[in-house]
């Protein structure tokens, strides 16, 4: 069945690059270095938008003003172009499948705004795996190297600066405004292929709720809007009719049925990735509530929990062991209520645009202002507009009784992480045999974009379904097996998950290369999923190593991360 399927749209160094920077909507993760997309999948041609120059931005309607003398009513305020950088970046990504060693250098281009505090803000998936950044502001032929503060992985937002004076010269910061409502016009400004000057396209917003963001995977608030979002446009401001900034341009939609679907970061998550890392001096996440949650809609179920006819919520299904949570809240707790605001039955809460400002439905509003419309948006919005270690009033249904709890909330820690922040990836050899840690990037290298149908079924088991029992615990596999005379008859172990060494259960890669290289043991005995087991003479396996390490040229028998 053909799936539809978001990109990113940071543009690449060259047209065949471009074609092979699609995202798969599906599993909302970023393709790692540029995989070959799928011909039959349901994937949009990527249309030329209709170049709007900034003159006809400026330009009212001479009939108008031939009949009223006056255009201010037809005139749009510019937005500032000024504010706008081209981003260039160099990116040199890890190799999973040989973590001793990183992938051949690439470059990138996208766009950037300048924003208050000498601050440039991007995507985070234009500046990952960084080793140079540079930026050009408009009408310039200097490029100045940039330093990144600080990237959110979840947000896809980066926040860079530069340290030349020069740069800030003649540039005033962008200024942002309130969440446009649906309908409301929208132009975003930046650096698409196609060309090497500034581009700007047209359109509305045209949804608002709840997005799964491609390269954070992770379900963020997100504008979807219709003008054109095309390759190189990542980072770029979207600009309202005042002129003001309401979101960045991060990705699109890819489906032949559909043109010209574009999503924008709003100004909430933007704020807050600013404002965190101006509270803690770094990005900490968004934090969330440690749950999976179950839909009440049917009356049955309801009435068997004693529920009335007036109480609304949802059913917890599971606690995550490592969220703080875990020690007030039980399974089938009903959370009736966050921080005040209700939850419905289908997960769901209601906002409403007040004087031109966000705002939550509690059980009275004053003031304010006039109420335009009313949205219904899934409650994790109210739980991401909190920040790392933030507390927040849960009131939950247990028991025929009505409960309250001040919980603290934090990010989320998973068995399979969806990014490594960064870092090299962690590995430990011994006897040939290469064990890591699983990351969906890891999965995304060794499978392609599809790992989630070409992955081992016991991996994928435990990346979509099983919660890590504590924060430092790793799902370790052999990756595989470098052949040699010591691990004759293991060559074609790949990919198989490790459960223990010597009987001892395995709980991270740190721990297993920790009593693997202590070990006094006549033998070394690994299990492995599917009831396999390794055994390897002690002093030979640890004699052989250093011979395999030098065939193939590979500096070392662990990772840095693992020396300390």
């Amino acid at each position: 069945m053909a799936r539809t399927k978001r990109k990113r749209g940071r543009k690449p160094k060259n047209a065949t690059d471009e074609e092979t920077a699609s995202q798969d909507y599906s599993t909302a993760s970023k393709n790692g270095a540029n995989e070959p997309s799928d011909p039959d999948s349901q994937e949009p041609r990527r249309g030329r938008p209709k170049k709007i120059m900034v003159a006809s931005l400026e330009r009212c309607s001479s009939r108008l003003a031939d009949s009223k003398g006056d255009c201010t009513a037809a005139v749009k305020v510019v937005p500032s172009m000024e504010a706008v950088v081209k981003v260039f970046c160099v990116h040199t990504e890890p190799n999973f499948s040989l973590p001793w060693q990183r992938k051949r250098q690439y470059s990138s281009s996208s766009s950037g705004l300048i924003v208050g505090g000498r601050r440039v803000l991007t995507n985070a998936h234009s500046v990952e795996h960084h080793t140079q950044v540079k930026l050009k502001k408009r009408g310039s032929d200097t490029k100045y190297l940039a330093t990144v503060l600080a990237i959110g992985t979840e947000c896809d937002i980066a926040m860079l600066t530069v340290s030349d004076d020069e740069f800030w010269e003649g540039v005033s910061p962008v200024e942002f405004g309130d969440l446009p409502a649906l309908q409301d016009a929208v132009t975003v400004v930046g650096y698409p292929i196609g060309g090497d000057t500034i581009s700007v396209t047209s359109g509305v917003v045209s949804r608002m709720e709840i997005l799964s963001y491609v390269h954070g995977s992770t379900e963020l608030l997100g504008l979807q809007i219709d003008a054109a979002i095309n390759s190189g446009n990542s980072g770029g401001p979207a600009f309202n009719d005042k002129g003001k900034c309401v979101g960045i341009a991060f990705q699109s939609l890819k489906h032949e049925d559909v043109e010209n679907i574009g999503y924008v970061i709003p100004t909430p998550v933007i704020l807050h990735f600013i404002r965190d890392y101006e509270k803690n001096g770094a990005y900490t996440g968004f934090p969330i509530l440690g749950v999976e949650w179950q839909k009440m809609e049917n009356p049955d179920l309801r009435m068997s929990m004693g529920m009335g006819p007036d109480q609304k919520g949802v059913r917890i299904r599971r606690i995550e062991p490592t969220a703080p949570e875990s020690h007030v809240l039980k399974p089938s707790d009903v959370i009736l209520s966050f921080d005040g605001v209700n939850i419905s039955n289908d997960g769901t809460v209601i906002i409403h645009y007040i004087a031109a400002t966000f705002d939550l439905v509690r059980e009275n509003i004053q003031g304010g202002g006039p109420i335009r419309h009313g949205e219904r948006i899934g409650f994790s919005y109210l739980v991401s507009q909190k920040y790392t270690g933030d507390r927040a009033l849960v009131k939950v249904f247990r028991n025929l009784q009505i409960l309250e709890f001040n919980v603290k909330l934090a990010t989320h820690k998973r068995l399979v992480p969806a990014h490594i922040k960064g870092r090299p990836p962690s590995y430990y050899i011994i006897a040939g045999f290469v064990f890591t840690a699983v990351s969906v990037p890891y999965l995304r290298s060794e499978y392609g974009k599809d790992y989630e149908f070409d992955a081992p079924v016991k991996l994928l088991e435990k990346h979509l379904h099983s919660m890590a029992q504590s924060v430092d615990e790793q799902l370790v596999v052999v990756s595989q097996v470098l052949v040699s005379d010591i691990n004759i008859g293991y060559e074609e172990i790949v990919n198989t998950q490790v459960l223990a060494f010597n009987d001892k259960p395995v709980k991270n890669l740190k721990s297993l290369a920790n009593i693997v290289e202590s070990c006094d043991d006549d033998y070394l005995k690994f299990d492995l999923e599917y009831q396999q087991k390794v055994v390897l003479k002690t002093s030979t396996a640890k004699a052989a190593t250093l011979d395999i390490l030098t065939t193939h040229c590979i500096p070392s028998a662990m990772s840095d991360d693992l020396k300390t």
